[in-house]
């Protein structure tokens, strides 16, 4: 879960880099074209590419890549001009949308001590955001509605059989992302490739697929309950890229926001997996 957070920040810095030479649509195709065919060769190597699914999962399969596309424009959107810790930051509000969402859609049992995590966790998020008054950004809304889209999405993901390979869903995302970019691109004027956007791009484009193996193995075959925590770890490798690659440096409001954020998040984890441990039958023998 490390290496994921911290690739997935990484290729968050190299699309930022990439962006300053490059328009959106432009850089999301070309990363995407690089993407997908490694993904193909990766999903072809370990019998992964099928079409033989119920059309139940193509339907879940379909919701879920139109989620992923809505998130990589608006995320990458957003990295492109705001700070990258303050976007890393709103992102880690994740755990608790999705706990919400839970409750909400799926009937997921949620008591009071979680509903005030999840209450006071969105106060750290308005913290950073800060709607109206001075700081505030449109693209701080833009990493919100990712939030949404993401929650979306994974929502879908916890309706999908067990059949559906895994590598053939991170395929067909990364296929639409970069279905995205080729749409967008034909209003774009093109920029030319430089030294700077070859290094952004092959690093991006590599460490996109290193932070994807990461993550699908940390939750595949880690206990849930002890790796999730270590999402929070992409606060720390944003802070520390951002300040030594583009020289930014959170203020105060945002520092406390953050805090605030990876508490109630650890806190909702935490009870979370409580509650698991509870409902859990006993087989100590009597």
């Amino acid at each position: 879960m490390v290496g994921s957070m911290t690739f997935f920040v990484l290729n968050d810095a190299f699309m930022k880099a990439l962006g300053a030479e490059w328009p959106l649509f432009q850089s999301l195709f070309i990363r995407g074209i690089g993407v997908v065919l490694v993904m193909l060769v990766l999903a072809a190597a370990l019998g992964q590419l099928t079409v033989r699914l119920p059309r139940r999962d193509w339907l879940i399969l379909l919701i879920r890549t139109l989620c992923e596309m809505g998130a990589a424009y608006f995320f990458i959107s957003a990295i492109f001009n705001m700070p990258l810790a303050d976007a890393t930051t709103i992102m880690q509000s994740l755990p608790l949308t999705i706990t919400m969402a839970g409750a909400l859609f799926l009937g997921e049992r949620v008591g009071p001590r979680r509903w005030a995590a999840i209450g006071v966790g969105f106060v750290g998020v308005i913290l950073i955001v800060r709607p109206g008054f001075e700081g505030f950004s449109i693209y701080s809304v833009y990493v919100l509605i990712t939030v949404v889209l993401i929650t979306l999405r994974d929502m879908a993901v916890r309706q999908m059989s067990r059949s559906v390979p895994t590598v053939l869903t991170a395929l067909l995302s990364a296929f639409g992302v970069m279905l995205l970019g080729a749409v967008g691109s034909v209003g774009e004027v093109w920029a030319p490739f430089s030294l700077t956007t070859v290094f952004a791009l092959g690093g991006a484009i590599a460490t996109v697929i290193v932070a994807y193996i990461c993550s699908v193995s940390a939750m595949r075959w880690g206990d849930i309950g002890f790796v999730a925590p270590y999402r929070y770890t992409s606060i720390v490798v944003a802070l520390i890229i951002g300040f030594a690659f583009f020289n930014e440096v959170p203020d105060r409001m945002t520092l406390i926001g953050a805090a605030i954020i990876v508490v109630t998040g650890l806190y909702t984890l935490y009870r979370e997996q409580k509650l698991i441990r509870d409902e859990a039958p006993d087989d100590t023998p009597g």
